[in-house]
């Protein structure tokens, strides 16, 4: 019996494609795309949003005829720089505008300082009714200013405080929103380091300028920059407590060039370049501190 041998396999032809093979995935999982993929998403929203900027920009350098021109222009045929002189040239802009300055830096310093005080003492001190206190506290955030600022107006007028940069100051030198920011921060953090202090002999005062607040940044950035465009930009206070031109913020100064019969808009355009440029970039400054506060000041409630 003769045993019979497999067929042989047949020749693969030269010619034959070679199998190509798929692309391996990334070994961390994330796309090709150079960015991510929301982005894609998220740049069409943020030039929505950025068109009422962009537009600004373009009418600030515009004339005031081809502000008014119907059909509104939608892009300047030259560059006007008539509304920035007549900003820049107003006697009374420079002072409205240190008016602003001082009125935000010293909301803005008094709020980290009493915010940082009093979000510690919440966070890490338990005295008789701190809840039913943190409760009242927080109850007030829910009260419109409508509501307040006729009691607050007589306050400051038993003060003496009308018509002058102290009624603007006074009222914003702490909020409810400060202390609770900062409270939820601290809670976050670690007790091991404090404690360590504390048996070293620092006080409360020491572990809080000397230990917390260097690593409460990100929540101090945040209360900064809240607390400057909430000051910055408010005009409904200043129009009640101001009455003299040389106490006129930046804002209520910006509504003088709107008139019963004319409106200097090129000027309007330009006194709001110039506004928002401060806000713009304190914003872009403190933006991932912004992130990183708002993120770790939720851990912990």
């Amino acid at each position: 019996m003769t045993a019979t041998s497999a067929p042989a396999p047949a020749p693969v032809s030269d010619t034959a494609p070679a199998p190509t093979a798929a692309p391996a995935p990334r070994p961390d999982g994330r796309s090709w795309l150079p960015f991510s993929p929301w982005h894609l998403l998220l740049a069409p929203l943020a030039l929505v949003f950025a068109i009422p900027l962009i537009w600004l920009v373009l009418s600030s350098v515009m004339s005031n005829a081809e502000i008014n021109r119907f059909p509104p222009a939608l892009w300047p045929s030259g560059i006007d720089l008539g509304g920035y002189r007549y900003v820049l040239g107003n006697a009374m802009f420079p002072r409205w505008f240190a008016n602003s300055l001082i009125v935000s830096v010293v909301a803005v310093t008094s709020n980290l300082v009493f915010g940082a005080l009093g979000g510690y003492a919440f966070a890490r001190m338990r005295f008789a009714g701190s809840r039913l206190l943190m409760g009242l506290m927080l109850a007030t955030m829910a009260i419109p200013f409508q509501l307040t600022m006729i009691p607050t107006f007589l306050v400051m007028k038993s003060l003496g405080l009308i018509d002058t940069l102290g009624a603007l100051i006074v009222p914003s030198l702490v909020t409810p929103f400060a202390v609770f920011l900062l409270r939820q921060f601290f809670l976050s953090l670690p007790r091991e380091l404090e404690e360590a202090a504390w048996m070293d002999g620092c006080s409360r005062l020491r572990v809080l300028f000397l230990i917390v607040l260097p690593m409460s940044r990100p929540a101090l950035s945040t209360v900064a920059v809240l607390t400057f465009l909430t000051t910055w930009n408010d005009l409904t206070w200043p129009l009640i407590a101001i009455n003299h031109d040389t106490q006129y913020t930046l804002q209520l100064g910006l509504t003088t060039f709107q008139g019963l019969h004319h409106t200097q808009w090129a000027a309007v355009m330009a006194g709001n370049v110039i506004t928002v440029l401060p806000v713009l970039l304190a914003f872009l400054f403190a933006q991932k501190s912004f992130i990183q506060s708002i993120t770790s000041s939720g851990l912990k409630g």
